[in-house]
């Protein structure tokens, strides 16, 4: 057994110190009235049945001391009942290439798609999330998992120095993507790649078309715009040192994709999105998530301890009930 207001059973030590003394005391026939008068005393004691006066302060002790454990709240053993999630599994590709620190979206690329990944993160009911980062290369970042909480800590750390292996492979992401899938039933699998659309690879549209035939849905969503924008190079403290270059030395204007996405998600039966400074697009991406067919995601065990303080709280209060009606006058006594 345990307790959830621990701390309360100190007023329950409390009264059996007390009620020990009124014990001790108590063969003192006289201890509560011993400075009454003679005569005073005389006519208590004549009308005061002793023995019934002990028991009724005996049961309403009993039910104070009840109504205080009680108080305190005791747990007894565990409940268990099982809990169901119905979604989709989802999961996030993100790029993480030097390119997404472009700030033709404000304030950067990759600044615009976590704000906009973590309102949809927000915005999920029971289905799992994944995330995949990848630029050169690619990893899994974060399994599938319902715990959303640790999805926006994950997703609020990455930058786009964490992969130190640059360039943009799409195909990379999609395979490290479809692997992280755990679950057999192809129709609740859903993939959001989220890029500005470089790559340097050239087989991801034929990776999307496999993913479809097997029966993946990929949606592209892209990040930036058409007119571009420089590759900011920063200090450690953040600071705009230098732009990108290349090796000719001319500033490199880093341009949103957008038909490489767009075939990409024809190709993987999917939906284009947008993420740019003129709408939150992480609406439209969850109603499209919303309106996929959903699964009983798992059934957990959730367990915690069962309160039984309404038990000991009705035995108080009839202790209390029968020690306040209780007779203790002589001439009531059977």
């Amino acid at each position: 057994m345990s307790f959830r207001f621990s701390w309360v059973l100190i007023f329950l030590i409390i009264q059996v110190a007390l009620w020990l003394y009124w014990y001790f005391n108590q063969k003192d026939k006289n201890f509560i009235f011993k400075r009454a008068s003679k005569q005073v005393s005389t006519t208590i004691n004549e009308n005061i049945d002793e023995s019934l006066t002990r028991w009724k302060n005996r049961i309403i002790l009993i039910g104070i001391a009840i109504l205080t454990f009680s108080a305190a709240g005791p747990q007894i053993g565990t409940r268990v009942r099982p809990i169901e999630r119905k979604g989709v599994d989802l999961v996030i590709a993100l790029d993480t290439s030097i390119s997404m620190d472009a700030e033709d979206v404000t304030p950067s690329r990759l600044d615009k798609a976590k704000f906009e990944l973590g309102q949809l993160i927000k915005y999920l009911k029971g289905d799992r999330v994944a995330i995949i980062v990848f630029a050169g290369s690619s990893h899994l970042y974060l399994p599938l998992t319902t715990d959303y909480e640790a999805a926006m800590l994950f997703l609020n750390e990455i930058d786009s120095g964490m992969i130190p292996t640059q360039g943009t492979v799409l195909s990379s992401a999609l395979n490290t993507a479809l692997n992280a899938f755990t679950d057999e039933n192809d129709k609740f699998r859903l993939l959001l790649l989220v890029s500005d659309g470089e790559d340097h690879d050239g087989e991801a549209i034929k990776l999307a078309g496999k993913a479809a035939d097997l029966g993946y849905k990929i949606n592209t969503v892209g990040v930036g715009s058409k007119n571009g924008s420089l590759i900011p190079i920063t200090s450690k403290n953040g600071r705009v040192i230098e732009y990108k270059r290349d090796n000719k030395g001319k500033l490199i204007t880093s341009t949103l994709n957008e038909s490489i996405l767009k075939e990409i998600s024809i190709a993987g039966n999917g939906t284009f999105f947008w993420f740019n400074n003129n709408q939150d697009s992480y609406l439209d991406i969850a109603a499209d998530i919303e309106s996929m067919e959903k699964k009983t995601i798992s059934t957990h065990e959730f367990s915690e301890y069962e309160d039984r303080y309404q038990f000991f709280a009705t035995m108080a209060l009839f202790f209390l009930i029968i020690g306040f009606v209780m007779p203790t006058r002589s001439g009531m006594k059977n």
